[in-house]
């Protein structure tokens, strides 16, 4: 479990040492864990995780140093947080068992998260979970289990856990899954219907050089942030992003961030005449400012009639909704900016830069991670399709710059090593987010997509490879959902809020102590991810895990093939390299895997510069949208036909309850930004020295502008209470001019801390200060049911007292 993303500029003082090119090592097979690397010894082989490449010095069991690949430009500093982690007492030593479970029986229980955990031999647990999947599945049926298990993981192809749980629960018969992510699930399920798909404007969307070269205006929505630009899905190699923003301004061309934190997009500043400049948003309102470009661009002449009568569908009805006539509102940039604070002068100065200019419309994923997110991306592609820049080098609609390292890379053409998972034979899914829904609520209802799904009753949740209680939102509410099944199994390297509220926690090996094969399309490298230190204590492979588990079920043969966990890496790399073969006769050769193993990567060859859209562009009958129309769908037949009054069938402005000016915020006036962090990768390794030096004493810290503190009584260092009426949380002031007024910042990812008792008459108290007990437990809209928790109106105020101990880092109670 190794994962990462850019870091604050304040954390940039932990630098990490730069590494000479690795030289060639013998062939080898796969193997297991090589001896450690300590100081004097060789060059170690490079290791991967979803933010880069990079060697490790490990002493006495555990990582003393991380150095970054020399080919990585800009590697993230976060990779230090791995220092300490192989040995950190948050390690799960053995596998644990909740006491209420083992000693009287499966059952919903709110003790979990409460209850100490007893230590039984390892055939003892393994034997009682085989027990308990087999009454789950005999007695309630295979949809009683919920197996979705989303999480990012590590970035091995091989050891990936949830993949491989979805491989053995397929051999018992399948299970209740999910589908979408909480990144993007809003737009996962808006885009396929109006332009395209997610993957096509995140994979394949215009690449950087061609922004570079051809772009003169880049307008960002939600900025284009270094943190999460840092990381891709798998693995990722070089960071270009800074270099392709550096060389658009050196040759004049100019980027608008519209953002409430300014540090949302490195360098700009709030002065018009700015190379890079930032225009200070309310949060929640981009809708309202690109509904006013809109109007700009239709009113004064300025859109494309061309290009949206031969590429478009239903822009009359949205041009009869701008100019006021359905609701009796013109969305002017009068009325704009009455709601998102950017000035009216700006906004139709802004739509008339873009028609004059080749512009590029980007769209940040932080956009539709809130109430009515599919309404911001659809907006995004119909503004451009105004412009007529679509499929233009340099100009259009891209979802997702800043948002991942893979948005704007040239990606490979050749596919990647991949463990089959097999079939599931159930077909019951759940949108990712409705997890407490689907808990909670058996039986129910809920509409997704055109259709309408039925909550399965489940009675058993494994998870493995991930962490629900730092994606998830309204995290009481989550902690009371996780006390109806009768089990939950967790495989965890660390003792997470996960781990801690299951009922047996079975100990993962972390990425550093296996051997595996990871990479991703966009990251240039297929990486030999070789074992470099051995097993913390008791700690096996997921894979052992379950083919243990597959043994006493009958299904071992199936589930191993009579494989190793060695084994499968070598069959896997060779059945690649025979597939690239094949598909690719004219490209080079993959090497041997004894070859690879040695060199310890394979280069993957790269596509040409992107232009999206282009070949629509050039014919659209011949390249046609994957729409149900072929085309652009300003206006969606297919949506308007559902009538559903949270998504109607052509872009709209709908207010979202988390908002400044709202009858809401008179109780809750500030409103806090849920962002991802610049400390560490989501939640992994909250503990790690980077993650742990953001802090302030020991809380995670809350950015506010200087009046806001003012009026409050605050200064940095301040330890004060966030609150709403889903919950409180302990965190330390940091006074910033770079957040907008009436705005506080808390990054995701502190390890939930409820404190003891809190949460039994009302809202409960996190003392580490996990922003999701604050943000809603909705959907975006009934359309995609995705995740909204960008966004939360709170109250703060100093915190008097004793402040309540931290628990979340240290094991909970082991007899």
């Amino acid at each position: 479990m190794v994962g990462g993303t850019a870091c604050r500029d304040r954390a940039r003082q932990h630098t990490v040492a730069s590494v000479p090119a690795q030289t060639a090592q013998p062939a080898q097979p796969a193997q297991p864990a090589q001896p450690a690397h300590g100081a004097g010894s060789a060059a170690p082989p490079l290791h991967l995780a979803h933010w880069g490449r990079f060697s490790v010095d490990v002493r006495g069991g555990d990582v003393a140093s991380v150095h970054p690949w020399a080919g990585d430009s800009e590697p993230p500093a976060l990779q230090n947080n791995l220092v300490g982690s192989l040995r950190h007492p948050c390690r799960v030593a053995r596998p644990a068992v909740r006491r209420g479970w083992w000693e009287q029986g499966p059952g919903p229980d709110d003790r979990r998260g409460a209850q100490d955990f007893l230590q039984p031999p390892w055939d003892e647990v393994l034997d009682a979970v085989a027990a308990e999947l087999r009454r789950v599945i005999d007695q309630h049926g295979n949809q009683a289990i919920y197996g979705g298990s989303y999480g990012w993981a590590s970035a091995g192809r091989f050891h990936h856990a949830p993949n491989q749980l979805h491989r053995f629960l397929h051999l018992l018969g399948g299970f209740t899954g999910s589908v979408n992510s909480y990144s993007t699930g809003a737009a996962e399920v808006i885009l396929p219907r109006v332009i395209g798909s997610e993957d096509v404007f995140g994979g394949e969307a215009t690449s950087w050089g061609v922004i570079a070269e051809h772009t003169e205006l880049l307008v960002c929505f939600g900025g284009l942030s270094a943190r999460t630009a840092a990381i891709d899905w798998g693995g990722t190699g070089d960071h270009p992003v800074s270099r392709a923003v550096t060389a658009l301004t050196a040759r004049g061309g100019r980027i608008v961030s519209l953002s409430p934190l300014r540090d949302d997009l490195a360098g700009a500043r709030d002065d018009p005449e700015a190379p890079v400049r930032w225009l200070p948003i309310s949060p929640g309102t981009d809708v309202t400012v690109l509904l006013a470009i809109a109007w700009v661009l239709h009113t004064d002449g300025l859109a494309d009639r061309q290009f949206l009568a031969r590429y478009c569908l239903g822009y009359e009805p949205f041009a009869t909704y701008l100019q006021g006539e359905v609701d009796g509102v013109p969305k002017t940039p009068a009325w704009a900016a009455a709601i998102s604070g950017v000035p009216a002068a700006d906004i139709e100065a802004l739509a008339h830069a873009l028609a004059r200019h080749r512009s590029m419309l980007a769209m940040s994923w932080s956009l539709q991670r809130s109430q009515y997110g599919e309404q911001a991306p659809w907006l995004g592609a119909v503004i451009a399709a105004m412009l007529g820049q679509l499929g233009l080098p340099g100009g259009g609609f891209t979802h997702g710059y800043g948002s991942m390292n893979k948005v704007g890379q040239r990606g490979s053409p050749w596919p990647l090593p991949t463990l089959s998972p097999g079939v599931n034979r159930v077909r019951t899914r759940i949108p990712v987010a409705a997890i407490s829904d689907l808990l909670l609520a058996p039986g129910s209802s809920l509409s997704y997509a055109g259709t309408e799904l039925t909550l399965p009753d489940v009675r058993l949740v494994y998870w493995a490879g991930g962490n629900p209680f730092h994606h998830h939102q309204d995290l009481f509410r989550l902690r009371r959902a996780f006390n109806r099944p009768d089990t939950i199994v967790v495989h965890d390297p660390y003792w997470t809020s996960t781990a801690r509220h299951a009922d047996v926690v079975f100990p993962s090996t972390v990425s550093l102590e296996r051997d595996d094969l990871g990479g991703s399309r966009h990251g240039g490298h297929l990486v030999a991810m070789r074992a470099l230190a051995s097993p913390y204590e008791q700690a096996r492979d997921d894979y052992d895990m379950f083919s243990a588990l597959a043994q006493r079920l009958g299904v071992a043969e199936a589930f191993t093939e009579g494989r190793t966990a060695q084994d499968w890496v070598r069959q896997l790399y060779q059945e690649w390299a025979a597939l690239i073969a094949a598909r690719f006769p004219d490209d080079v050769t993959p090497a041997t895997f004894d070859r690879f193993w040695g060199d310890g990567s394979q280069v993957l060859p790269r596509q040409p510069e992107t232009i999206a859209l282009a070949a629509f562009r050039a014919d659209p009958q011949a390249h046609p949208r994957p729409t149900p129309s072929g085309l652009i769908e300003i206006t969606s037949d297919a949506i308007a036909a559902l009538r559903l009054p949270d998504c109607p069938g052509h872009p709209t402005w709908l207010d979202p309850q988390e908002r400044l000016g709202t009858v809401r915020a008179a109780t809750y006036p500030l409103l806090l930004l849920a962002n991802q962090p610049g400390s560490r990768f989501h939640s992994q390794f909250d503990f790690g020295p980077l993650s742990a030096a953001s802090k302030i004493a020991g809380r995670e810290p809350l950015r506010m502008h200087p009046a806001d503190a003012a009026a409050r009584g605050l200064v940095s260092g301040t330890l004060v209470r966030v609150f709403n009426d889903r919950g409180a949380l302990l965190a330390g002031v940091l006074i910033d001019d770079a957040v907008r007024p009436e705005v506080v910042q808390l990054a995701t990812g502190a390890w939930f801390d409820p404190v003891p008792g809190t949460d039994s008459g009302g809202p409960g108290l996190c003392a580490h200060g996990n922003p999701n007990v604050l943000t809603p437990d909705i959907r975006t809209s009934s359309l995609a049911q995705a995740c909204a928790g960008a966004h939360a109106l709170v109250q703060v105020e100093a915190y008097d007292g004793e402040p309540p101990p931290l628990r979340c880092q240290r094991p909970p109670e082991l007899a």
